[in-house]
């Protein structure tokens, strides 16, 4: 079962010590954007390196009283990835855990600072995402089923698809999987043909979520969004 879950600390300092947080800090003097949240992501919760195969920067946050500490802008970034390891608590962060997304957003304020906020952007733009280019195939392993695609779109989008009319619709963009020419066992059923990434990143026509009815159905894969 595939689950979307983001990546959070419990703050063991003040400002809002115990509350979760998306992992982050401050930059160092030496470095560019992206070196500081792979150094922040790394030292508050022991991930990064070759298993961050996306990484993007999201938005920029600057309200003047979203930080007590004083004026604080923040450009977060999210990070896409799958059956991502336990994580590490750093220095700074009293523990870390991956959480469900929905139940987080559901209401109220649950997160530190301006985080439901920014979490709420980051899903919204993974949505969007998955609607025009092929990002999909970063929640994936390198080899990967048409049924664990699919469950990607569904995690992230919130609604069940028709596995047939799913596959007609991913296949009409050349280059968005290639076959492997090997299969997987399956629990019941015949096995099914194993594909990978292909050389496509956009997708036309768009596979659009709004042409998709249907209840909530979470899965379980891994992404993280960080500040």
């Amino acid at each position: 079962m595939f689950r979307l879950q983001v990546l959070l600390v419990k703050r063991g300092n003040p400002p809002y010590r115990g509350r979760l947080a998306l992992p982050g800090g401050f930059m160092r003097d030496h470095e560019d954007l992206d070196g500081a949240a792979r150094r922040e992501l790394l030292e508050e919760t022991g991930l990064g390196g070759p298993g961050l195969p996306h990484l993007e920067q999201l938005g920029t946050y600057s309200a003047p009283d979203r930080d007590p500490r004083g004026r604080v802008v923040t450009v977060s970034y999210l990070a896409l990835a799958p059956d991502l390891p336990v994580p590490t608590a750093g220095s700074d962060a009293a523990a870390a855990t991956w959480e469900p997304v929905e139940p987080l957003l559901s209401g109220g304020d649950r997160l530190a600072f301006d985080h439901d906020v920014i979490l709420r952007d980051a899903l919204e733009h993974a949505r969007r995402m998955l609607e025009h280019t092929t990002l999909a195939t970063a929640f994936c392993d390198r080899d990967f089923t048409m049924g664990d695609l699919k469950r990607v779109y569904e995690a992230v989008w919130g609604v069940p698809l028709d596995l047939r009319n799913f596959y007609r619709k991913v296949n009409r963009t050349e280059g968005f999987i290639v076959p492997t020419g090997e299969k997987r066992a399956l629990e019941t059923g015949r096995p099914a043909l194993l594909y990978r990434k292909g050389p496509a990143t956009q997708l036309y026509p768009p596979m659009m979520r709004t042409s998709h009815a249907g209840h909530e159905s979470p899965a379980r894969t891994g992404g993280r969004c960080m500040e």
